[in-house]
């Protein structure tokens, strides 16, 4: 696949750290697509976990921050994913 830019390699670290591994017909933006979709099934089961009355309803806004910030990559452009 000349011409297509390849993965930085801290983005497909971070990727794998998620259990997503990079395949050569993958690009940014499918790869992207399957950690928002990974995240968004994280941020549902937090919500059910807050509504079986295992997470305080004033604690939930913290569980998601903190599950926010174990998605890092989904802050970043996806310009910056490529070398």
């Amino acid at each position: 696949m000349a011409g297509r830019p390849s993965l930085h390699p801290s983005v497909a670290r971070a990727l794998r750290a998620h259990g997503i591994e990079p395949a050569q017909e993958d690009t940014a933006e499918s790869l992207r697509e399957r950690l928002n979709d990974l995240y968004v099934g994280e941020v549902r089961r937090l919500k059910e976990r807050q509504r079986a009355g295992e997470i305080a309803r004033r604690d939930y806004a913290a569980h998601v921050a903190a599950l926010r910030d174990r998605f890092p990559l989904l802050g970043l452009p996806l310009a910056r994913w490529t070398e």
